[in-house]
């Protein structure tokens, strides 16, 4: 059986780790970025958790979507990055197939959660690396054959412009929201914070020295588990986590979103293009391949 890591990355741009095995698509509409208690329960074992879902509920505004100030709202960002990459695949697919060929099999896409942003209340519920699988869209009609490598570059080129296509509407921006996120990691009151992490998690038998401590544990933890173990681990790891960093983002969220606030009034212009063509570009994109823009739910 295959050991899962923790699936976060930070907020600087990188290409999303590549799509879980076929789900069934359960459209949700409850709003994504909704609050719920996910702290560990007194006294006890840790609660059992459903499976994460998948919801196809848009923010209401756009920018949430492109430029995330909370954990929850990244759950969009972390949907429009999968969406992005699987148009990128689609179009590479499509010009495959006009010249009747198939493209070599890829690693499966997965929904890869932000470290500078986490969602607490998805990490309560369902651990450190869990996370809703992403749906495989539907598939061509089989062929034998293999791409040779004109056909190969050429089918690349062609994905990756259409992916640029999408990209080119936020990620300009995003990239220097993501930049001005970072310089919060040296504000004085997170600093405070984040001091009381490793006396929290001790609590819960994690004795780590800092953040990036608890994810190396976790990773060793969910690499050395036996299979059997691995959702207890994960529960345990993900609501010693999750009650540790509330603290936390009780300062840093306040501190994101007038962050935000500052950063959207400094780019009014590049934002009122983001609002007015962004979800009616993914619109259209989606009923030109075939896929669809979904985002984790709890």
């Amino acid at each position: 059986m295959a050991r899962r890591t923790n699936r976060f990355r930070f907020p600087i741009r990188v290409a999303v780790a590549v799509t879980a095995a076929a789900a069934l698509l359960t459209a949700c509409s409850a709003d994504p970025a909704q609050r719920s208690n996910g702290a560990a329960p007194q006294g006890g074992s840790p609660v059992s958790v459903s499976p994460a879902r998948l919801s196809q509920a848009l923010p209401n505004d756009p920018v949430r979507m492109a430029l995330p100030a909370v954990g929850a709202e990244t759950r969009w960002t972390q949907g429009l990055d999968v969406f992005v990459e699987q148009v990128s695949r689609a179009a590479a697919a499509s010009c495959a197939r006009e010249q009747g060929v198939a493209l070599p099999e890829q690693v499966p896409l997965a929904f890869i959660r932000f470290f500078e942003l986490p969602d607490l209340d998805f990490i309560a519920r369902h651990g450190t690396s869990g996370s809703a699988p992403v749906p495989t869209p539907a598939a061509g009609p089989a062929t034998t054959r293999t791409a040779g490598p004109a056909v190969l570059r050429r089918c690349t080129v062609e994905g990756k412009t259409a992916a640029n296509a999408l990209r080119d509407l936020y990620a300009p921006l995003q990239q220097q929201w993501f930049g001005k996120l970072v310089s919060l990691r040296r504000d004085p009151a997170t600093v405070r914070a984040l001091r009381t992490l490793p006396d929290c998690l001790a609590g819960h038998g994690i004795r780590v020295r800092d953040e990036n401590g608890f994810f190396a544990l976790a990773d060793n933890r969910m690499q050395t588990a036996a299979p059997s173990d691995l959702p207890r681990a994960e529960r345990e790891l993900g609501l010693a986590y999750a009650t540790c960093m509330r603290p936390v983002e009780a300062v840093r969220e306040p501190a994101r979103e007038r962050l935000r606030t500052r950063f959207l009034t400094d780019h009014a212009d590049e934002i009122r293009t983001l609002r007015r063509t962004l979800v009616p570009t993914l619109r259209q994109a989606e009923e030109q391949y075939d896929v669809r823009l979904v985002f984790p739910a709890p």
